[in-house]
C-alpha cells in the first residue's frame, strides 16, 4: 500500500536521508516499510528485478552463485545504500542474487517507479550516480581482497562492514554463511573468529557476534576497509 502524501515515512537509510525534504517527499508515496528476513531473496541472477529496497538495520549480500551451487559475496548494501541499483542503468536483470543476511526493516520502491523518479529527477540521478561509483569500488576492492588476503583479514572486514552497515555492533551471523559468502572453508572461519575471540576484539556465542574493539579489528583488517570506508 502506498503512503498518502501528507504522511512523513520516517527511514533509516542515508541515502534517502541525503535527499533534500522536497525530494524525499516526492517518493514518499511509492515507498513501503517492509521486513527482511535472514536468507531472503530480493531478486534472483538474470530474472526480472521488479523492485528495489533501501536497507534500515539490514544487510543484504549480492552474491555470485556457481554451476555447482558454490558462493561468493561481490558486495554487501546495508543502510548507505539500494539494492536493485542495476535499474537505473537501464536493465531490469543482473548477473548477482541479493540475498538477506541480517533480519531488518526496509523501504521497498516498484522498479518502474523509481526509474520514473530517477529520470524526471536531477537531485536523485545525482545521487544514485554516485552510490554507483562507490559500490563499482566495493565490489572491485572485495574481489581484490577474496583473492590476496587471509581468511583472518577478510573475516575482519566484514564484520566491520556489517556494523556500519546496521550501525550496530551485535548481529547474529553463523559461521557456515561467513564461508559462503567469503569463498571459504567453514573450518577456517571457526579459526578465525577463534583467534578474533582470544584476543578480545569480538565474542562469539550461538550466532551471536559482539565487536568489542574496533580499534583492534580495524588494525586486523586489510587495508580494504579503509579504502572501501573512505570511498563512502
Amino acid at each position: 500500500m502506498s503512503a498518502s502524501r501528507d504522511f512523513y515515512l520516517p527511514t533509516e537509510n542515508r541515502l534517502l536521508t541525503a535527499l533534500s525534504e522536497t525530494e524525499y517527499q516526492r517518493l514518499v508515496p511509492n515507498l513501503e516499510q517492509v521486513n527482511l528476513e535472514v536468507k531472503q531473496v530480493l531478486y534472483q541472477a538474470n530474472k526480472p528485478i521488479t523492485h528495489v529496497y533501501f536497507p534500515h538495520q539490514a544487510i543484504v549480500s549480492l552474491v555470485c552463485t556457481q554451476k555447482n551451487g558454490s558462493m561468493v559475496e561481490a558486495g554487501m548494501v546495508g543502510n548507505d545504500g539500494m539494492v536493485g541499483l542495476s535499474v537505473i542503468w537501464g536493465s531490469n536483470t543482473t548477473n548477482t542474487t541479493a540475498l538477506v543476511q541480517i533480519a531488518g526493516t526496509s523501504l521497498m520502491m516498484k522498479t518502474e517507479l523509481l526509474q520514473a523518479e530517477f529520470k524526471c529527477s536531477p537531485e536523485l540521478q545525482n545521487l544514485l550516480l554516485r552510490y554507483t561509483h562507490r559500490l563499482f569500488a566495493q565490489v572491485t576492492q572485495t574481489l581484490a581482497c577474496n583473492s590476496f588476503h587471509t581468511i583472518e583479514q577478510r573475516l575482519a572486514r566484514c564484520l566491520l562492514f556489517i556494523a556500519a552497515g546496521i550501525q550496530l555492533d551485535t548481529f547474529s551471523l553463523t559461521q557456515e554463511y561467513i564461508a559462503k559468502m567469503l569463498g571459504c572453508r567453514r573450518s577456517g572461519i571457526t579459526e578465525a573468529a577463534a583467534r578474533l575471540s582470544q584476543a578480545g576484539i569480538i565474542s562469539y556465542k550461538r550466532g551471536v557476534i559482539n565487536i568489542l574493539n574496533h580499534q583492534k579489528l580495524q588494525q586486523t583488517s586489510c587495508g580494504c576497509y579503509s579504502m572501501i570506508r573512505d570511498e563512502f
